[in-house]
């Protein structure tokens, strides 16, 4: 099964790739909320959301917003990450990083253009990227529109950055996990990507999806700014069905 799904998604045309997209399992609105702990020790709030339908170069996206706040005495971490994802390909647009961990700190804007393959960082001049782009703040959706299964790896070349690639998921196993937000049937997907942070390949990363049509990530575990983070669901809200526009 794992091959035939890899060939599924290497080989997937446009419109395959549109129909998975409107079949996407989240709303506007959505907000997920995350305890956040660096080992054993509480260290602030997570929090995803579903912000709005923004519009991009002409094209309808997604507005989706990833950050964490919080840390221990001595190191503080504010981190945020917005992404633009076409609504009708799920591919990247738009990417923001507003990074703050202790004493480091940067923004970065990236500009990605699916229909040419390039991308630009700030005010750089264009580089080639990929077709149906993805990035940092639009992964963890990406793959819920994805059906990963147990004993799964797939190996898609969808990272913006195309040195970083493949992004090579892996269905671990299934598992029942219990969380501030509820008890739920899961599987657990390890996540590997060449490139630095939450999912970068050093972080020994595992996701928590629930085993049903939101695929919601109720657990997240990763190696991140020198510590243990765990993320565990507090709070779900499921958004709604937009109006037509």
């Amino acid at each position: 099964m794992g091959r035939l799904l890899l060939a599924a998604m290497l080989l997937a045309p446009v419109g395959a790739i549109t129909a998975q997209a409107r079949s996407a399992p989240f709303l506007l609105g959505e907000e997920l909320v995350f305890k956040a702990h660096f080992g054993v020790v509480p260290a602030g709030t997570a929090r995803m959301r579903v912000e709005s339908i923004d519009t991009v170069r002409g094209r309808e996206a997604y507005h989706i917003t990833f950050a964490i706040d919080g840390g221990i005495i001595g190191f503080r971490i504010h981190d945020r990450y917005e992404s633009w994802m076409d609504v009708e390909t799920l591919a990247s647009l738009r990417h923001k990083q507003d990074i703050s961990e202790g004493r480091y700190h940067r923004k970065t804007t990236y500009e990605i253009f699916p229909e040419i393959g390039k991308y630009r960082k700030n005010d750089d001049s264009l580089e080639t990227s990929v077709e149906h782009p993805l990035d940092d703040g639009s992964f963890v959706y990406a793959v819920r529109a994805m059906t990963i299964g147990v004993g799964d790896t797939l190996r898609v070349d969808r990272y913006f950055r195309p040195d970083r690639n493949p992004v090579v998921l892996i269905g671990d196993r299934r598992e029942e996990v219990s969380v501030r937000a509820g008890k739920f049937s899961s599987i657990v997907v390890r996540p590997k990507i060449r490139a630095n942070g939450i999912f970068g390949e050093n972080g020994d990363a595992e996701i928590w999806f629930t085993n049903d049509a939101r695929r919601l990530p109720v657990r997240i575990k990763s190696k991140f700014a020198k510590f243990s983070l765990n993320l565990a669901l507090e709070s779900y809200s499921p958004g709604y069905v937009a109006s037509s526009r």
